[in-house]
């Protein structure tokens, strides 16, 4: 069994491919969207002023065109597996670029170096995040996945609901 059949691990992933999937349908639907999710082994959430009845419709939609094959749909954007690729790969590759410049070469004389190192990880990094989400932080897999019920909770900083799922 690999790391990412864990079952907590599965059902995560499974969980944010439809996070995601539930994102781009409600983005079809409501052009001027602004939402973010956090998905965890029984569901997820979805932060943002949104009305229960949207994003049960939109839950319902995603989960039948992911299971229809729209495979597609896990993958978003906006997701933070991208922000994390970036943010590794431009610091990591700064950091290297720096290292190459010499022991002895001053800030100044490194800058360049560690400019053009995180430039370099931010271009890498544009296919590198979708790919990471494609074969490890998602999966467009739903099995037997359905919703239990989705919840609003109550309003702090910003509205959320949460999506329970079983598996």
């Amino acid at each position: 069994m690999s790391l990412l059949e864990l079952p907590f691990i599965s059902q995560t992933r499974r969980n944010h491919g439809l996070e995601h999937a539930t994102i781009h349908v409600l983005s079809e639907h409501l052009p001027t969207l602004r939402v973010a999710g956090r998905s965890q082994p029984n569901g997820f959430y979805l932060y943002g002023d949104l009305q229960t009845e949207d994003i049960e419709q939109a839950v319902d939609e995603a989960l039948r065109r992911l299971k229809a094959g729209e495979s597609r749909l896990a993958v978003h954007p906006g997701c933070g597996t991208n922000l994390v690729a970036s943010g590794l790969l431009s610091g990591g590759l700064a950091f290297l670029m720096t290292l190459a410049s010499g022991r002895r070469a001053r800030w100044y004389e490194r800058l360049p170096s560690a400019v053009m190192g995180g430039m370099a990880g931010m271009v890498i990094s544009k296919p590198v995040g979708p790919w990471l989400q494609a074969r490890v932080t998602t999966s467009a897999e739903m099995g037997h996945l359905s919703v239990r019920r989705i919840t609003r909770k109550p309003a702090g900083l910003l509205p959320a609901h949460f999506i329970e799922t079983a598996q």
